[in-house]
């Protein structure tokens, strides 16, 4: 089935009975050649350009629960590629470019806008820190523009520009970056995979890896046991646990963050607005809901839920950038688990053990690399090779400390990340 406009309207026109499911229910077969453990974005996208990209159609996806159901439908969905650091830059400046054709190539609307995303400063240092990563965006192909005060009240009107702690000196531009849809991100690589041949296979929950002889031959799952010549673990923030199964212990420690969404309102923020001095982010979905977020809780937890003191200080935060937000009532929250790294930088590699992948460690950056992730390790599965992209995303740098990217600046230490 391809969705275009005709079909929409032929479908409202008929009472909507022509829309099939959007991907096949199969029961688990015997054996793969590939499985993935984890039906989120990550591992949806990694089945997706497997089939794709490679040719290989035997291939399994196992979700515990429902596809989409992790951190890929628990996000504020913001989409850039406004890093810095080498290793880091060119993997988000591959995946925006893979966000800039994804509706087309799967069909399917994931709402992908590019509105913009505009960091704030409020200091000298943090002007000359974004100079310089305006700079390195612009070397790596990327588009960055410096703003000054006037520059950015022309673009955020209403943002309180003189507040005595942290007056708003000026932004840094990144007018590729925006939002998607979270779910229809998820559902979009789901329907691709399967009417490429990839088995997804749901509430199949992995209860163990299978290793013999240093090699992985397959997992145990609620539904049975099922062989693999190679398994790929891509389970964001319990990627320590399923590691586990295998006899691994990853430079993993999970986290919550939490994400905030308020009642409907008119249009107001055009744009991705990121807070210098108070990790606090904001933009407005299509339904009207100003979507926002800020600091992780800063205490272990594989519960997706958050504590009260966190939301009180991002609800602080979101007050000094912008005061009317206070009239908008808050209509849920949420929270996602991180799987965070000692230097807040993502890990695609091969592990020690044959034929087992990893594709873990996303922190704060998990959805906007949805599409690279995939795409990464697919590559990687299938040829072995690493991709240009994720040259540096190695899980050896751990080991001897050399290549770690703290794109942050705070240290490789999990809690500071």
């Amino acid at each position: 089935m391809r969705f275009s406009g005709l079909r929409v309207l032929r479908e409202g026109l008929s009472g909507n009975k022509g829309w099939g499911p959007q991907w096949r229910d199969p029961a688990p077969k015997p054996a793969y050649d590939i499985v993935i453990i984890g039906g989120g974005g990550h591992g949806l996208s990694t089945a997706y350009y497997l089939a794709r990209e490679h040719g290989l159609k035997n291939v399994a996806v196992l979700e515990k629960g429902y596809l989409g159901g992790g951190n890929v439908g628990r996000n504020t969905t913001i989409v850039r590629a406004n890093y810095i650091l080498p290793g880091n830059s060119e993997f988000y400046s591959h995946s925006l470019k893979l966000w800039e054709g994804l509706e087309e190539e799967l069909n399917y609307n994931v709402m992908h806008s590019q509105r913009g995303l505009i960091n704030l400063f409020h200091s000298d240092g943090q002007r000359d820190a974004f100079v310089r990563r305006g700079n390195a965006m612009r070397n790596q192909g990327d588009d960055a523009e410096l703003l000054d005060r006037d520059g950015v009240r022309k673009h955020l009107p209403y943002l309180d520009f003189d507040q005595g702690r942290y007056p708003i000196h000026g932004g840094l531009l990144h007018r590729r970056g925006g939002t998607a849809r979270h779910d229809a991100v998820a559902w979009g690589y789901a329907r691709g995979a399967s009417d490429r041949g990839v088995d997804l296979i749901q509430n199949c929950e992995v209860t163990g890896i299978d290793v013999e002889g240093g090699k992985v031959t397959g997992v145990q799952t609620s539904r049975g046991a099922i062989k693999a010549r190679k398994v790929a673990i891509v389970t964001a923030g319990r990627s320590g646990q399923v590691a586990a199964m295998a006899g691994m212990r990853l430079p993993i420690e999970s986290q919550v963050l939490q994400a905030f969404v308020t009642e409907g309102l008119k249009p107001v923020i055009d744009h991705v607005v990121s807070f210098g001095m108070g990790h606090f982010y904001i933009s407005q979905s299509d339904k009207g809901g100003l979507v926002f977020g800020g600091d992780l809780d800063f205490y272990p937890s594989y519960a997706q839920r958050g504590n009260l003191p966190t939301a009180e200080h991002v609800m602080e935060a979101a007050m000094t950038l912008m005061p009317a937000i206070g009239k908008a009532r808050v209509l849920r929250s949420w929270g996602g688990i991180m799987d965070m790294t000692p230097d807040g930088s993502p890990i695609i590699d091969k592990t020690d053990i044959d034929g087992l992948y990893l594709d873990c460690g996303w922190c704060y950056g998990g959805f906007k690399a949805v599409p690279g992730s995939g795409f990464a390790l697919a590559h990687l599965i299938a040829t072995g090779r690493p991709h240009d992209s994720a040259a540096k995303l190695r899980l050896d740098r751990f080991r001897d400390g050399y290549g770690l990217m703290d794109e942050e600046g705070t240290g490789a230490q999990h809690h500071l990340h």
